[in-house]
């Protein structure tokens, strides 16, 4: 691989400071060499350059929360939050899982490798996928990308755990062999709605046997908080109409209360701790907090899905101030319609009073660290992946009088000019997809 040399108005390191007139070098083993003035960047005589006058150079960014085998789904996302025929939740999750039924192992991959470019396209460079298809490791490993593919596990009934768990282990000895140096396995007993308690222990125990990261849908609805907590709503109703035990059954081998929350509940199964990434975390107490702090988890906060969905706001600012890992996610696009990572971002600024750059951050440096990728990902750093993202900043001039963090805030999918991975662009505007 030759040596890449990118040239902008803006370079946005985000663990330093702004640089005017910038340059990035990426060497031959995809890595960042130098990154500074222009001036004093090298050229080396076999480098391929690109002159982006105009734009902002910042990380690629991560996303640490999406489904792209559902690429494809766009037509089932709900409405604004105020849509009147949105269907309820649970009805929702029906009808998405009833269309999955009907995809073949084709038809999902086709999707994931879509979703795969569709990232890139609007400035994405390393995800956290969850889904059960074993589609999206697939297309990471064939497109050369970079991210965590958490495998699902499913079984509500404490009477499938053997089942469940010896299928998870078969998925995951299948697609080990598409995990690599920038593609890592992981897996996803998916909610306390889908998991009984014997097999949310069972999970979480192998996973840490086996070194594998956790992630897991939590607090995301009050449907589900008040599942946990009452054994009651349309998730109770549901189990009940199938003959599931509830929580409160000593089948799940649950050693709290029947008044628990979701995060207790987990808790009691031992899936809480610093590999575990907790998708959403909408509907959380200050205990609830407390108690995500005292295990050092990462949260991945999806604010337009959360919104979509009418499940109300995350708690980002203290989630922030008891310093847990918190990074942006988008969902999928079955409940934001588009992936757009900018919008997550700007998004996440209003509701917790952010300022640009904590902004930026969030959908940088803060995701990686909230997916353990910090030593790799997440800022223009010498030695860091060769991960670069150029957007349109406008005119040069008006660039180098205005903040660069408010310049790439305001970008959109359509804003990206250049995508980096490893320092190979695997996206080019205007270039054939």
């Amino acid at each position: 691989m030759r040596p890449l040399r990118l040239r902008a108005s803006w370079a946005l390191p985000v663990d330093g400071p702004p640089i005017q007139d910038a340059a990035i070098l990426i060497d031959t083993e995809g890595r960042i060499d130098a990154v500074g003035p222009n001036h004093d960047v090298p050229t080396p005589p076999d480098a391929l350059s690109h002159d982006l006058d105009g734009a902002v150079l910042l990380p690629g960014m991560v996303n640490t929360h999406t489904h792209l085998e559902l690429t494809g789904f766009e037509e089932y996302a709900p409405g604004a939050p105020a849509g009147a025929n949105d269907p309820a939740f649970r009805d929702w999750i029906q009808t998405i899982r009833r269309i999955k039924e009907a995809r073949s192992a084709e038809d999902f991959l086709a999707a994931a490798r879509r979703g795969v470019k569709d990232c890139w396209a609007g400035g994405v460079t390393t995800i956290a996928d969850t889904g059960d298809s074993g589609s999206v490791i697939q297309a990471l490993a064939e497109l050369g990308g970079s991210g965590i593919a958490y495998q699902e596990v499913f079984g509500p009934h404490p009477d499938q755990l053997e089942v469940s768990f010896g299928l998870l282990q078969r998925r995951a000895g299948e697609l080990a062999r598409f995990a690599g140096e920038r593609i890592r396995l992981g897996v996803s007993p998916h909610a306390p709605y889908t998991v009984s308690g014997p097999l949310y222990a069972k999970v979480a125990a192998w996973a840490g046997a086996e070194g594998l990261r956790l992630a897991v849908h939590l607090a995301e609805s009050r449907e589900e908080s008040e599942f946990v907590a009452r054994g009651a709503g349309p998730f109770a109703d549901a189990w009940k109409q199938r003959g599931i035990p509830l929580l409160d059954d000593p089948r799940h081998q649950s050693p709290v209360p029947s008044t628990q929350s979701p995060v207790t509940w987990l808790d009691a199964h031992h899936v809480l701790g610093p590999g575990t990434l907790c998708i959403h975390a909408i509907q959380l107490s200050d205990a609830d907090i407390a108690l995500l702090s005292t295990r050092a988890v990462s949260i991945s906060h999806c604010p337009l899905s959360n919104a979509r969905h009418r499940h109300g706001a995350a708690p980002l600012t203290a989630l922030r101030n008891a310093g847990i890992r918190v990074g942006l996610g988008t969902d999928s696009v079955a409940s934001v319609g588009r992936l757009d990572l900018f919008a997550e971002a700007r998004t996440a600024r209003a509701l917790g009073g952010l300022s640009a750059e904590e902004a930026i951050a969030l959908c940088t440096l803060d995701g990686a660290k909230a997916l353990g990728l910090e030593g790799e990902v997440g800022s223009l750093t010498r030695g860091k992946w060769g991960d670069v993202v150029a957007v349109e900043a406008g005119d040069s001039q008006a660039g180098f009088a205005a903040s660069p963090a408010e310049l790439a805030l305001a970008a959109a999918p359509g804003s990206v000019r250049l995508t980096v991975v490893g320092g190979l662009v695997v996206h080019q505007s205007g270039a054939p997809a």
